[in-house]
């Protein structure tokens, strides 16, 4: 196994959906380690586009602003990627139940057109896919490893396990050298706090800096988290690492906790902002998942990974940021 990130000096990558919020903690580490990184983004603020995700890197970031599925704005680009982090998307999966045709057209169409590229323009690339847990649906046993069945529960999830499998099968027809990961809840710097488009801790987050209430709907399911530094340290190693090659892989994190322990925990850590506990609203019981943490120990031993931030660290590393900068998110 490779640890030395020395490697990605002066290696030119790309990264899809980099202006988001794990897209651009990715590209920023990846400056920082002195890699020639190019962004494609669309730049749509609703989806969770924002330039100061990008501001002040350590090495500078070049940004095309492109839909990932527009072969003229970004060929040359992906042509002249040794590794490529392909993590746009769209996330909401109450907007793809509501608009389920641009759901597609982002997360599935999109996608396709992106990999038919890089299989003619770099099919050598090394290529991560950002993938997702939603599309196991409702958890038939606990924890979920990556042989559970696939149930995808709304539209974001069928259009995401479309997305998927293209990569995958392209893997297989063609060899090219793809990973896929599955990811659970993200949470930390850089995500969207505005609503819970992206993911409902964010807004959490908001009330608790703005010394607010939150609502918590349930509060008894069972969930894991990833703070995005532990998740942009596993994507680099899924890169490094030749034997994940042609897998696709579940990340977790953190012991898997409940909305209601979590928002406790929330709020001790932040000395701010209390919580009202509601009823589930009918039209989102329809599409949860009810408890889900994974068994991501197969990727663990692939990748030599492990967490390093526990829940509470990540919290706090999280609530300093948007104390700070909170006027660019709000």
């Amino acid at each position: 196994m490779n640890d030395d990130f020395s490697v990605w000096r002066d290696r030119p990558v790309v990264v899809t959906g980099g202006a988001g919020f794990i897209g651009s903690n990715l590209a920023r580490r990846l400056a920082e380690l002195g890699a020639q990184v190019t962004v494609i983004d669309r730049m749509l603020a609703g989806y969770g586009a924002n330039m100061f995700n990008l501001a002040l890197p350590a090495n500078p970031i070049s940004l095309l602003e492109s839909d990932i599925g527009a072969e003229n704005a970004i060929s040359d680009a992906v042509t002249g990627a040794h590794t490529i982090f392909n993590f746009a998307g769209q996330t909401s999966h109450m907007d793809s139940m509501q608009q389920p045709l641009e759901d597609m057209a982002l997360n599935q169409i999109a996608n396709l057109r992106f990999i038919e590229l890089v299989r003619r323009v770099n099919p050598g690339a090394r290529l991560v896919f950002s993938s997702t847990r939603q599309f196991y649906g409702p958890p038939q046993y606990l924890p979920v490893d990556e042989k559970h069945p696939l149930n995808p529960p709304d539209i974001n999830g069928i259009h995401k396990l479309a997305a998927e499998q293209y990569h995958m099968l392209y893997a297989r027809v063609y060899g090219m050298r793809v990973t896929a990961l599955r990811l659970t809840n993200v949470y930390g710097p850089r995500m969207r706090i505005r609503d819970a488009k992206q993911t409902f801790l964010g807004i959490w987050v908001r009330h608790v800096i703005e010394n607010s209430a939150f609502e918590v709907w349930g509060g008894t399911q069972r969930r894991d988290f990833s703070y995005v530094e532990d998740l942009v340290e596993a994507a680099l190693r899924t890169a490094m690492a030749d034997a994940t090659i042609g897998h696709v892989y579940n990340i977790g994190g953190h012991p898997s906790l409940t909305l209601d322990e979590l928002a406790e925990l929330l709020v001790q850590v932040g000395g701010s902002g209390s919580f009202i506990r509601k009823e589930f609203p009918a039209e989102r019981k329809k599409i949860d998942i009810g408890d889900y943490y994974c068994d991501d120990s197969a990727f663990r031993a692939a990748a030599n990974w492990q967490p390093r931030f526990d829940m509470a660290e990540g919290l706090r590393r999280t609530l300093a940021y948007y104390r700070a900068n909170k006027h660019f998110y709000l």
